[in-house]
């Protein structure tokens, strides 16, 4: 058994590692840690974890994470470089947060303002990267890895087969992708009212300003051999969790539109969690719900001459704990299926 510390429990991404963890069948759950809400009873803050209800929320220091096999750092960007240096070097370490995700230094500073704190193995095993390898190869091995942005996961996925095959162009990637309201984490804000989001659906982080756009990008070059820009726009939509990408870029010059299903259909071909639906299926958010699933459609608007791909992903399970459980998994040399729903919740 594996004896694992889930540190920032207190919010979303925290809860969804550890309603996880319990159908884990090698894990042992440790610690449970919090900023503000430490002292409380987990079942307060997460009624859906009754058999975890009676732990007590605890703080957030080195001394509570020591004595564990592996910690999964659920906590606001900014705050996992600190602690981590008071780790162990062999306690694996996962996440979710964005600290460690980005290798350019200057890219971090720019869109979120801090130090760069460094870069981790990055936690996306399915990402196609040039060469016709996998990013899983980087991460086996590693006692530190960092979990991808919810977006960036549909939006890599979505995307990398057709650069890696070299089927479309790198100029004029266009992304907008609608996200449920948990994506924004558990904190009070006014324009996640339920009275705000009811009934509507409203645009942020427009004209390149997201803090994902470079996370993308990085996938998106990794996977090209080339430098690859784009255009993304998110949108709130009013639901709890889910996020729908529809990703566009232009057919490179000279490419038979028929080939462009197969790079997709052989990228995924054995990949347990990434789906590309059959003709005719188009994603939907309610069909992940719950999973560790990516389900992509791809089709080619031969009027215009731009390749099409719609992702779905439930952005709190694949797109964020379902993620870190799958790198965990990978490190400690476990089926890397283990413990993860293969299967969405309906209706």
């Amino acid at each position: 058994m594996v004896r694992v510390a889930v540190a920032g429990a207190s919010g979303y991404a925290g809860g969804e590692v550890l309603r996880l963890l319990l159908a884990h069948p090698n894990v042992e759950i440790g610690a449970v840690t919090a900023a503000s809400s430490a002292g409380q009873l987990l079942g307060a803050v997460h009624p859906h974890l009754t058999t975890l209800g009676s732990r007590v929320l605890e703080e957030t220091t080195p001394q509570t994470l020591a004595g564990h096999d592996v910690v999964f750092l659920a906590l606001p960007h900014g705050h996992s470089g600190a602690l981590v240096a008071e780790l162990d070097d062999q306690v694996v370490v996962v996440d979710c947060g964005a600290d460690f995700r980005l290798r350019d230094a200057t890219a971090w500073e720019a869109f979120y303002d801090t130090p760069h704190a460094g870069t981790w193995a990055y936690g996306l095993p399915e990402l196609p990267v040039g060469g016709g390898g996998r990013q899983r190869t980087a991460i086996q091995g590693q006692t530190r890895v960092a979990v991808p942005g919810c977006y960036p996961t549909a939006v890599s996925l979505a995307l990398a087969p057709g650069f890696a095959a070299g089927l479309l162009g790198r100029d004029g990637v266009v992304v907008v992708a609608a996200s449920g309201t948990s994506g924004a984490g558990k904190a009070l804000k006014p324009h996640l009212l339920g009275a705000e989001v009811m009934g509507a659906m409203s645009p942020y982080g427009v004209g390149g300003t997201h803090r994902h756009t470079p996370e993308i990008e990085q996938n998106l070059t990794a996977a090209a051999g080339e430098p690859v820009a784009v255009s993304f726009t998110p949108t709130l939509a009013p639901m709890p969790r889910g996020i729908l990408a529809t990703c566009t870029a232009p057919l490179a010059e000279g490419v038979d539109p028929t080939a462009v299903r197969a790079a997709w259909e052989d990228a995924y071909a054995d990949e347990p969690f990434v789906h590309l639906l059959p003709l005719g299926t188009w994603p939907s958010t309610g069909s992940v719900l719950g999973s560790n699933l990516v389900h992509l459609q791809v089709t080619v608007d031969e009027r215009v001459g731009r390749v099409v791909v719609v992702a779905a992903v439930d952005n709190l399970t694949k797109g964020t704990a379902g993620a870190a459980v799958q790198c965990m998994n990978l490190v400690l040399g476990l089926p890397e299926t283990t413990g993860l729903p293969v299967a969405g919740v309906a209706p």
